[in-house]
């Protein structure tokens, strides 16, 4: 018995030692990862002529640049008809830039530079906007298109994606010139007239011009991740996520084949059938979820700012990660920054109830997680469905992942501390654009390439993109010049 009770002994002794153990490397752990956030003094805020600048944002909306892949010029008339208003709503930048039309819509102005052995930088915003989804009009607070400024807000269709950006970008830049500001290396100001297309008209053409002048560009800024407040669990402040990286675009075209016939005799494998039991597997089996690259970095950086239990699990993943895994997949906006998702978009098949269709054919979107390729995810949907009677083929718009732009570069540096400047109560990290941009074509000729907005966004804001009731906060519309204003000062004065 008393070797019995001096083995039990011994056994509690040793778990309370383990116990004691685990603890001591969570805690140091934890501890030692200290936080990232650059420590920088908040800049006053500049004054801003805020219903001014409302106005002109709001003017700017009524014209309805609805792009359209098959119809380039369906929004030819409200495209030239903003590019005026522009000249006459920034006439000193106008006075003092240089500007060509590309891709018979788009924009590019050129602020030259006093040091021409400084690499230029480019800012990046779009002019077209998506269209309304019909019979939701009625649902709008405002019509879409009126540019209404109602309860402290500029309403409309582009208020947000993405007239917002461009026009605080041009207020920022009329500022500096009425002031007498002269940039040492020079700005490009690209607007594209098709991102909500594929960019391939206007964002790509400028890009090709660009690049047969020999123009290598130190940095690209473009629309993109937002400040958001309340949505990432465990953080109490507001996080600034600056986009490295962008995800990859395939869209691949399944086509099943069988025997047309009638209905009172349909055969065992039949072109639906054989496509819908397709497209099942490949629900079924997705992509595996990875917490590598910038999430694991964005992760790495929110750690030390978040809740104690929270900053426990982000510091101690080779203990914890399974569990995190877990909890991540719940949510469907964290899991798309940790897989190369798998979207069913589009089916057809058939014309009649009792005819067998000799073709059925489905859309299958994925967007592609940096390390995946379009050649990767197309084996992976070929080795899934295990079926050579169905045809995988893939959309010519499909591109791979870009490259992932470095957080140890001056440029990524400058970019977070001018938004800690101006959004002092902000934590910054890198992020994942799981969109695409238009800032994907000039990682051709760009160091860095990043897709950040300075807009703050709450869960129910971010309903509002390419939905009812887009608006912009006239007070943040003020934080947005402010912070173009200061970023070119401070990385091209």
């Amino acid at each position: 018995m008393r070797r019995l009770l001096r083995i039990l002994r011994n056994v509690v002794v040793s778990l309370l030692l383990g116990i004691t153990v685990l603890a001591g490397v969570l805690a140091y752990n934890t501890l030692n990862h200290g936080s990232r956030q650059l420590q920088v003094a908040p800049l006053p805020p500049q004054p801003i002529d805020q219903a001014g600048a409302a106005q002109r944002l709001a003017e700017a909306i009524r014209f309805k640049t609805i792009s359209n892949f098959l119809n380039p010029d369906q929004a030819a008339e409200p495209l030239k008809a903003l590019h005026a208003h522009l000249a006459a709503s920034f006439p000193a930048f106008h006075a003092a830039s240089s500007r060509e039309i590309v891709g018979q819509y788009s924009l590019l102005y050129a602020w030259q530079g006093s040091d021409p052995a400084a690499k230029p930088i480019a800012l990046l915003a779009h002019q077209d906007v998506v269209p309304i989804a019909p019979k939701t009009e009625a649902d709008w607070s405002h019509p879409p298109f009126d540019g209404v400024i109602a309860d402290g807000f500029v309403w409309g269709r582009g208020s947000w994606d993405d007239k917002g950006n461009l026009y605080a970008i041009m207020e920022a830049a009329e500022a500096l010139a009425k002031a007498g500001f002269r940039p040492k290396r020079t700005i490009y100001f690209a607007f594209g007239h098709d991102e909500e297309v594929s960019g391939l008209r206007g964002a790509k053409a400028i890009v090709e011009l660009l690049a047969s002048r020999g123009v290598k560009l130190e940095f690209v800024l473009d629309e993109g991740l937002l400040i958001t407040d309340g949505i990432m669990t465990g953080l109490s402040q507001p996080a600034a996520l600056i986009g490295v990286a962008e995800k990859g675009y395939a869209t691949l075209m399944l086509t099943a084949r069988a025997t047309p016939g009638h209905s009172a005799m349909p055969p065992r494998e039949t072109a639906i059938g054989m496509l819908a039991a397709a497209l099942t597997h490949l629900e079924d089996n997705r992509l595996p979820m990875q917490l590598r690259g910038t999430a694991a970095e964005m992760f790495a950086t929110l750690a030390p700012e978040m809740s104690v239990a929270n900053r426990v699990v982000l510091s101690n993943l080779w203990l914890f990660k399974p569990l995190l895994m877990r909890e991540l997949a719940k949510s469907a906006a964290i899991e798309a920054n940790l897989r190369t998702t798998t979207a069913l978009t589009v089916f057809n098949a058939g014309e009649k109830d009792n005819v067998l269709p000799g073709i059925a054919e489905a859309a299958v979107n994925f967007r592609l997680l940096p390390g995946d390729t379009i050649s990767s995810v197309t084996d992976h949907v070929r080795t899934t469905i295990g079926n050579d009677k169905i045809a995988v083929s893939g959309f010519p718009g499909n591109f791979d992942p870009p490259p992932v732009s470095a957080t140890d570069s001056a440029a990524f540096k400058a970019l977070n501390r001018t938004i800690r400047e101006v959004f002092p109560d902000v934590v910054v990290a890198p992020g994942l654009m799981v969109a695409a941009t238009d800032s994907r074509h000039f990682s051709a000729i760009a160091d860095s390439v990043f897709r950040f907005s300075p807009v703050r966004a709450t869960g129910e804001d971010l309903k509002r993109f390419h939905g009812t009731n887009e608006r912009l906060s006239i007070t943040n519309y003020a934080d947005m010049i402010r912070f173009y204003q200061r970023l070119l000062q401070t990385t091209a004065g």
